[in-house]
């Protein structure tokens, strides 16, 4: 069986995940894009596989799914900024005020407001007590 042609790719490597664009040629001779997600798992024994995941993409439909594709991104930039809040979840994460040791604790006495407002404890978890885990993973 004929293996179909690559004319152009890109590979995009955005940690776990790396990302394929591929242009590829049809029996009559048109092209098509390819986009694969390919994400790295690692095996309890050290060893590792990968979980891949394709699209496949025709000229007819370019014009339609850059569209959508430019109005979800609009959107989500437009509703929570170029922040990527995710990164709060990677170990190195510092908050502003964990960083701060200059500023003195707050006073302990409660607004209005403060005792409307459930207090959350904050207990600080040992890394040998945390399971790193990802939004992706769940």
């Amino acid at each position: 069986m004929m293996e179909k042609e690559e004319i152009y790719s890109k590979v995009l490597r955005a940690g776990r995940r790396t990302y394929f664009f591929d242009v590829r040629s049809t029996k009559a001779g048109d092209y098509y894009l390819t986009i694969t997600e390919s994400k790295k798992f690692t095996n309890d024994d050290g060893s590792f596989h990968y979980k891949k995941h394709k699209i496949y993409l025709y000229k007819e439909d370019f014009s339609e799914f850059n569209s959508i594709l430019q109005e979800m991104t609009d959107y989500i930039i437009d509703e929570k900024g170029n922040e990527v809040i995710s990164e709060r979840h990677q170990k190195d994460f510092k908050r502003e005020y964990d960083t701060d040791e200059t500023k003195a604790p707050e006073a302990e006495t409660k607004t209005p407001e403060a005792e409307a407002t459930p207090e959350v404890e904050e207990t600080p978890k040992s890394s040998e007590s945390f399971t790193d885990i990802e939004f992706d993973d769940i």
